[in-house]
């Protein structure tokens, strides 16, 4: 887990859960819907000039005539010695400039230290692959991922509970599972294929992804749940000790307000298949009709504040607000019904979101802050299915919180950056990756809307940023990832020739031999100073620290520990920034999106 640090021996916990001289005037852009969109700069407006005619300062008389003049020209050689050196100076001159071109074009270029130098194909599936080495459950013989099998077959059977929790992904290098952030792993996954379906199909990862996130919606469907489990250093396959199931009430409003996310924006993913789609939407608004009553004495808060549910969770996930989730599970809602109910819980309880967002938190994408990614699906409402009175005045709040925060990425006023080009969103340095990688997904997201509406930039209080800035910045972020920074290594295990080689977790740390490890055994190899037997395909880690160290050390989980939120974050950023298919889009503008896929249920105000 991250921050885990675990004594040998003692005991863990695990989680079952589920943009003068004439007059010139700036008109609004259109939106697709008809109307005109507010405009609060010249960078974000279509310049028009009112006085057509051509004009120009050179007076009439000055103009050259049409008419050609000739002359003649008697040209004397005086010496010819001379001449005869002026011309092959001249060549050899002509000459030399022509291999100096040469030259430029076929030397081997030093590429600019975030230029798009990576596969990001490979990348891609590669992080993917990850989650198939997280999955819990009945195995899939079918998997990339041969040193994983059955495990978790008897979850949801404790002492007088008998409930089928059997599947789901196992968090991190532990064998727990915990709802929340499967939770926020499905609605980031199935968010990016919403947007995205076109390029994950163009290079043969849509039904990849697409089992990814219904293994963890099927999950999701059955929980409710949130347990703990002994601190045992052994591969899940090998477990034989008891699992705990913890038991949520709807006072765990958070829980069920990222859960609300996930489903819907699965049931999106999945729309072509009318009966899972509507069994997902069915569960999500259910469940957002218990999490949002206001009957008396029902009451509403974060599920780590209750013991029974969440205690043991708090020291992995520890959830610090409420109603970022169910303003995130209200949107998601409402794009996957056209209810607009959910849009008007929404957008009223926006403020107090706003309110109750730490300090700390501020500027995050994360599993425990969805108020920032909230106002960019708010102002992708805004921008492209004007949904008119009465969200004008939440729309455009959600719009310039959105701008506010991409010049935060561009302008070192709010966070720092390392030498070596890292973001610091963390406001304690730890785990900066995942945080890194949500900010690469938004602001490469945020771009191609931006270039939707052919916009070339935003002007955000004294500052401004072009589209190719935020790409820019985007694509720094995962090529440090990825390899370009101090340390000379890749963050995502197995990709490039240096990665992290003592990954903090259980599976890939035991050998894959047919030896059944207990617990001692296995904790033998926590303590080994060898590389894993086996290699942890895809994941991110917890990366470096604010000096840009990094010890690839099994036993230091602050450096060495992957978890599925933060390669959902990955996965974002790295399909975000693939190249578009080169066949034409639906929208004649080929930036391989999706543009109008995510309102097929949503119907104009008229």
């Amino acid at each position: 887990m991250p921050g885990e640090s675990y004594p040998p021996g003692s005991p863990t916990h695990t989680c079952v859960s589920d943009v003068e001289m004439y007059p010139v005037r700036y008109a609004h852009t259109v939106s697709e819907a008809g109307r005109l969109l507010p405009s609060a700069s010249k960078w974000n407006s279509i310049e028009v000039g009112f006085d057509m005619t051509p004009q120009s300062s050179t007076p009439y008389d000055s103009l050259p005539s049409r008419y050609s003049k000739s002359f003649d020209y008697e040209l004397v050689i005086a010496n010819r010695e001379y001449f005869k050196s002026f011309v092959y100076t001249s060549v050899s001159i002509v000459f030399l400039m022509l291999l100096l071109v040469l030259l430029v074009h076929f030397l081997p270029h030093k590429h600019h230290h975030h230029g798009p130098s990576k596969n990001l194909t490979l990348a891609l599936n590669q992080a993917l692959t990850f989650f198939d080495a997280q999955k819990s459950g009945n195995y899939p013989s079918t998997s990339p991922v041969k040193f994983r099998g059955n495990s978790g077959m008897q979850d949801g059977i404790f002492n007088n509970m008998h409930a089928d929790l059997v599947g789901g992904f196992y968090d991190s290098g532990n064998n727990i599972k915990f709802s929340f952030p499967t939770a926020y792993t499905i609605t980031l996954l199935s968010w990016t294929v919403i947007e995205y379906h076109e390029k994950y199909a163009d290079i043969g990862e849509l039904e990849h992804v697409k089992d990814i996130i219904k293994w963890g919606s099927d999950y999701l469907l059955k929980v409710g749940d949130i347990g703990n489990e002994t601190n045992c250093w052994q591969r899940p396959e090998d477990m034989s000790y008891e699992r705990p199931v913890y038991t949520c009430n709807s006072k765990a409003t958070d829980m069920a307000g990222e859960i609300i996310a996930a489903l819907s924006a699965a049931s999106i993913v999945f729309k072509e298949d009318n009966v899972y789609s509507g069994q997902l939407i069915k569960a999500a608004e259910k469940l957002y009709d218990f999490a949002t009553k206001n009957d008396t004495g029902h009451e509403q808060g974060t599920y780590t504040e209750i013991s029974a549910c969440g205690g043991e969770a708090r020291k992995f996930y520890n959830s610090t607000g409420y109603i970022d989730e169910l303003i995130w599970g209200g949107t998601w809602l409402f794009f996957a019904t056209g209810n607009n109910s959910y849009l008007e819980y929404a957008t009223e309880k926006f403020k107090a979101a706003e309110d109750e967002e730490a300090i700390s938190d501020r500027g995050n994408f994360y599993w425990n802050n969805k108020l920032t990614a909230t106002a960019v699906l708010l102002t992708r409402l805004r921008f492209f299915r004007d949904v008119g009175y009465p969200y004008e005045s939440a729309l455009g709040s959600s719009s310039n919180r959105t701008d506010q925060l991409m010049c935060s990425y561009l302008f070192d006023e709010t966070f720092n950056k390392t030498e070596g080009g890292l973001i610091f969103l963390s406001p304690d340095y730890s785990e900066p990756l995942q945080y890194a990688a949500t900010a690469s997904f938004l602001s490469k997201l945020y771009s191609d809307y931006l270039d939707l509406l052919r916009r070339s930039g935003v002007s955000c209080g004294g500052d401004s940023f072009s589209l190719k800035m935020l790409r820019s910045f985007s694509m720094s972020q995962v090529n440090y990832i990825l390899g370009d920074n101090p340390m000379k290594m890749s963050y995502m295990v197995g990709f490039g020739d240096k990665y992290p080689t003592q990954v903090h977790h259980r599976s890939a740390s035991i050998p894959w031999d047919g030896h059944h490890y207990s617990c001692e055994e296995g904790d033998g190899w926590l303590q080994s100073k060898k590389p894993n037997p086996n290699v942890l395909l895809g994941a991110l880690v917890a990366g470096p620290d604010e000096f840009e160290n990094f010890l690839d050390e099994r036993g230091k989980p602050w450096f060495t520990e992957p978890s599925i939120a933060s390669n959902a974050g990955l996965v974002a950023a790295l399909v975000a920034l693939h190249e578009p298919p080169r066949k034409s889009s639906s929208t004649g503008f080929n930036l391989g999106m999706d543009q109008i896929g995510i309102f097929d249920k949503i119907h104009l105000i008229t």
